[in-house]
């Protein structure tokens, strides 16, 4: 494994790690810590900026260029997650089997969208 490599699984473990953590405090109502879960939540993705930054340094590549592209790869990204969350809850939370199967089917799809329009299609 190369060095580059090793310090983007640590420092994504620990970014990814903060901000889900951070998450459940500011959501789930019983624990009674919003605000320390949204400051958790902003250093674990302040940590997965870094994690970034210091991945694409190690690997001597040209920092990221805000496109068109780029900003709509993102959303459709954001997008598909959220749907398929949405999906998700409607199964297991509310009960509401059909809807929430269909709901979350489109979010996997959106989802495999990303794959094309990232890699490209090849013959």
């Amino acid at each position: 494994m190369k060095k580059s490599n090793f310090a983007a699984m640590i420092l994504g473990t620990i970014g990814a790690v903060l901000f889900a953590l951070g998450m459940c405090m500011a959501l789930i109502l019983e624990w009674n810590a919003f605000r320390p879960g949204v400051i958790m939540g902003i250093i674990g993705i302040a940590v997965l900026i870094i994690m970034v930054i210091v991945w694409r340094k190690m690997e001597h590549k040209d920092p990221i260029h805000i496109s068109a592209k780029t900003i709509g790869t993102i959303l459709l990204g954001v997008i598909g997650a959220l749907t398929l969350g949405v999906g998700m809850c409607l199964t297991m939370v509310w009960s509401n089997m059909i809807l929430g199967i269909v709901i979350g089917l489109v979010g996997i799809i959106l989802l495999l969208c990303l794959i094309p329009l990232t890699k490209g299609l090849q013959q």
